[in-house]
């Protein structure tokens, strides 16, 4: 099963792209690797629950499994001890990534209040990683049931080489960076 996205990346977004930065191979085109889910839970020292809750949250918003991240050191001023639930994550590879991206791009991303668009600064070698305060905007999630609002960084890993042709491959998928 090929989802629409992939299919437009294979029919529109590699001629446009290969055109634009004048590759002589497909293969030079960039392409989107994996989308990698991460979600940050310092409270969870003291609140066991709340992983529990966030890698539901996650596998509902991916279709995919999310796993608890692990301490990797005690710090005693955190009550933290090593190989202790943190945060929660998830990476989305092939199809499951490119389910993910339409649904953030066309469903996710405009429920934002007063959405303006993403800043479009990326890590120099042409990944991009998107922070989002709140996980109520995907519509997987039902409000009502929501202890505790979390917020989440989404990092799309890239095989281009440079910013530039990182950035053109985003646009080319619509995330919709700011002017």
């Amino acid at each position: 099963m090929s989802t629409t996205l992939s299919k437009e990346y294979k029919e529109r977004i590699v001629p446009e792209l290969t055109k634009e930065f004048g590759y002589t191979t497909v293969m030079q085109v960039p392409k989107l690797e994996k989308i990698v889910i991460n979600q940050g839970l310092g409270a969870a020292t003291q609140d066991k629950k709340l992983i529990e809750t966030a890698i539901n949250e996650i596998t509902a918003i991916t279709g995919q499994k999310a796993v608890a991240t692990l301490s990797k050191k005690d710090i005693a001023a955190f009550k933290l001890r090593k190989k202790m639930p943190v945060g929660v994550m998830v990476t989305l590879r092939k199809d499951r990534m490119y389910e993910f991206l339409e649904r953030l791009v066309r469903v996710a991303l405009p429920r934002i209040r007063d959405f303006k668009g993403i800043d479009s600064k990326l890590d120099g070698r042409g990944n991009y990683t998107l922070g989002i305060t709140e996980q109520i905007i995907f519509p997987e999630i039902n409000i009502d049931s929501v202890p505790k609002l979390q917020g989440m960084n989404i990092t799309f890993v890239t095989s281009a080489k440079t910013d530039e042709e990182g950035f053109a491959l985003l646009k080319k998928f619509g995330l919709p960076f700011k002017k």
